[in-house]
Order: C-alpha cells, then structure tokens, then sequence
C-alpha cells in the first residue's frame, strides 16, 4: 500500500522542561551580570534597586500569562508577530518583522556573543582590557558555533539549553549563597539606608526598568516556537509559572549578595559586576565568575537563536520575508535558512557599542510592540469572547500591562527628549516604505526567484506544510 506523501514541517518537541529551559534559560544571560551597574547609575539606591527588580519580574509575569493565553487562541510559531498579524494585520506584522529580523534579534546575538567573548578573554588579559579585534574574532566564532548547532537538530539545542540552565542555576546559587554568608557576618556594605539618595525622576526609573527588564528578556520565548511544543495549551502556562518566579527570586538573591559586599557606588563604576563579587567574596577564585558569565550568556544566545530564527521562518511563510526564509531542512527539520541569516545579520553588527544605549533603544521598541500585542488580546477578548482558548487571564491583566508598556515607551520622552528616540521611531515608520511597494502592490514578482531556487538545492532546503 502506497502511503500519501508527507508534508514537512517542524516537528513538536519542547515538552515541559524544554519549556522552562527555554524561558529560563534565555532570561538568565549576560543581564544579570551586566546591568545591575548600569541601573545603578540611573536610580542611585540599593533600596529602589530591589524594588524595581522585583517589580519587573511581577509585570513580566503578567506580561508572559497574557501571551500564554494568545498562544492558546493563536496557536502558531512566531510570537509578537503572529499576533500582530492576526490582530492589526499585515502592515504592522510586516514593520515588526521588519525590526526584529533587521535590527532587534541580530544586535541582541552580537550583545550576548560580545559578552561571552569578553568574559572568555579577559582570563588571558588579566589586569589590561583584551584587543579589540581579539574580542570579536571570539565573538563571530561563538555566534557560527551556536547558529550551527541550532541548524543540526532541535533536540540537540534543547538539551544544551538544559543543560547550561543547570549551570546557571548554580552559579547564581553560589552568589545568593555567598551574600548571605556576608549578611550573617554583619558586613551588609550596601544596604545600609537602602534608599537614601534615590533619584525619583521619571526619565531615571524609565531607565532603570529598561536595564532590569532587559535582564528579564526571554520570558515570551516558548511562544516563538508553539509549533513546536507538545500540547501549548497546557505547556505554555505551566512553564511560565515555573520559570518566571523562580528567575525573579534568583534575581532578587543575586542583587542582595551584589549589594552585601559592594556599596551603589562601587556597583556603579564597576564593569563587570558578578566578576567584581567574585574578588571580594571568592578571592582567589574570582576568576570563576567570568567562566560563569560566559556560560551563562552562551545558553542564553542559544535559546534565543532557537526561538528568533522561528520568527524569520514564520514571517517568510507569510509573505513578509523571502521564500527562502521559510524553508526547512528535509533531513533535519530545522529552519537552516532562517537561522544562517539571522547569523549574518549578526555578524555585519557585530562592533562594540554603548551597552547602556543599545539596551535602552531595544527596550523602547520592544515594549511598543509589547504594547500593540496586547491591545490585541484586549480586543479579542472584548471582540471575539467565545474563540477557543484552553486557558485565559482576567482582562484587568492585560490592560494593566499595557499600561505599563505605554509608560515605559512614554516616559523617557516626555522627561528627557532624545535623538535616539527620533532615529529609532523614524526607523520603524521606514518600513512602510518598504510594505507599500514590495509587499502590498507585489511591484517586482520573482525578483529573487533564481536565488531562491539556487539556495535551496545548496542548503537542501523545501517549503513547509502551512496548517494551523
């Protein structure tokens, strides 16, 4: 008996643990290491550190449950832009894809791929800054190294993120632990009059929520690959609840112990925060935490390069990218294509820059579409209350959110008017340029036809099935 040929498509396999790996283990990267300084600057005291810490993982544990039940509606890979898609339609969709394929996920990778290069290399540069070049060259071989596991197997991706969220987790036991070692001693340096000399401005707690926020980046990961996940209904909620609290409460550890043995102002001037920990505490054994950094954003690009390429890939199968974007591996099933432009994307952007003002722009376009996601799932639960949904939040949840997203767009321009922020809107508006011409009107068809076939035969690549 001839069976029907078989359509291809991703294959579902991040169950439970998956899940929370992958949440988990995209939040805890390179932030925890790196921000606590910068946000320092911004909000000046221990006290409105902690708070402000904590009530970032409360907003983006809303945030998450919100989107936990647009994927249960939606349930289709691809996140933010899916939803947008799905909710205020194609041009909107297309500026997100536009930013995020162009912009936001390929600086992200170079970030974090900086990150574990420069913590790798400053074990041979001990006491001088590492070259320039030499930092780079590391960065651009971690960055093929991950794009290559990503396209070789899904469940090969998973298990390392597994098992690197592992070693997250004990290396920030270890700084929890060594905090309140330094706490029982009675030697609690920086939590002295815990909010003596907060600055209170608006600009500045805008600031400080970009930079803890960007710590809590990942928390909407599983929902890039629902796809692929086993039963999302059910998954997507549970790994949420798993993994959001128990990274909050890590966070919050982590920045007691940094706080017991530093005061705000050697946080603030310190470079590599957990590193600077790790002298005072460890001693000799402060080396150790730059191996950790490095670990630690290593499973975070990971993660993240597992989740984003997802976005590319559903993006192209939308006609919002080239074809060849939305194909698959026919022995692998791995949307190869996808991944590999998001690597070069990533290494053209691949040059040091300001930290603090890369994040600060990030966190601004995020939490617009952040905001426009939710809108959405206002509308259909206002809209359209009898669609299907296995699981649901009171709609009071999002539009608190969503209150939260409009001030952290508002208020850094209102308090302190910047530039960057022109550039940054005037990029996004530029994609309309882009949609009306190439996407709407279809002005130039079969433009890269013979690439497309081209690429497809070298990367063995075929269109997937577009169900769901």
């Amino acid at each position: 008996m001839n069976s029907a040929p078989q359509k291809l498509q991703l294959r579902p396999e991040v169950g439970l643990v998956g899940g929370v790996s992958l949440i988990a283990g995209v939040m805890i990267g390179s932030g925890i290491f790196m921000t606590p300084q910068t946000m320092m600057r911004n909000i000046m005291s221990a006290g409105a550190s902690l708070l402000i810490w904590g009530c970032s993982g409360i907003l983006c544990m809303l945030t998450a449950l919100s989107y936990a039940e647009m994927g249960t509606v939606i349930r289709e890979s691809g996140g933010d832009y899916i939803y947008i898609l799905r909710t205020s339609g194609r041009l909107m969709a297309f500026i997100y894809a536009f930013i995020f394929a162009l912009i936001k996920r390929p600086c992200s990778a170079a970030i974090q791929a900086l990150t574990i290069a420069q913590n790798a290399v400053s074990l041979f540069y001990q006491g001088c800054p590492p070259p320039a070049l030499v930092v780079k060259a590391v960065a651009a071989v971690v960055l093929l190294l991950v794009s290559t596991i990503n396209c070789m197997n899904v469940r090969l991706t998973i298990a390392i993120s597994i098992w690197l969220l592992a070693i997250k987790f004990i290396v920030l036991a270890i700084i929890a632990i060594g905090g309140l070692i330094v706490l029982f001693q009675g030697e609690a340096v920086g939590l002295q009059n815990s909010f003596e000399g907060t600055n209170f401005s608006i600009y500045a707690i805008g600031m400080a929520f970009y930079q803890c926020l960007w710590s809590y980046g990942g928390w909407g990961n599983l929902n890039y690959v629902t796809e692929e996940t086993t039963r999302p209904e059910v998954i997507l909620p549970r790994a949420i609840m798993i993994a959001i609290p128990l990274v909050t409460v890590f966070y919050l550890l982590v920045n007691v112990s940094y706080l017991a043995a530093m005061t705000p102002r050697e946080m603030m001037f310190s470079t590599a925060v957990a590193v600077t920990w790790g002298n005072k505490v460890l001693g000799g054994w402060g080396w150790v935490m730059s191996i950790a950094a490095a670990l630690s954003s290593f499973g975070s690009l990971n993660g993240s390069f597992f989740s984003g390429g997802r976005v590319c890939f559903v993006a192209a199968r939308e006609g919002h990218l080239p074809d060849i974007l939305s194909m698959v591996h026919v022995q692998r099933l791995t949307p190869s294509p996808a991944l590999i432009f998001t690597t070069i994307i990533s290494l053209i952007v691949l040059i040091p820059g300001d930290f603090e003002s890369i994040v600060n722009l990030f966190s601004f376009t995020g939490w617009f579409f952040n905001g426009l996601t939710l809108s959405g799932l206002i509308y259909l639960k206002i809209k359209k209350p009898d669609l299907p949904r296995a699981y649901s939040v009171p709609i009071i949840v999002p539009i608190l959110v969503l209150l939260a997203a409009v001030f952290l767009v508002l208020a850094p321009i209102i308090d302190n008017p910047r530039l960057e922020y022109l550039y940054v809107t005037l990029f996004i508006l530029s994609g309309v340029v882009i949609y009306v011409p190439l996407i709407h009107f279809r002005l130039f068809p079969g433009l890269l036809d013979k690439l497309t076939v081209f690429l497809q035969l070298f990367l063995e690549v075929a269109p997937t099935d577009k169900k769901l």
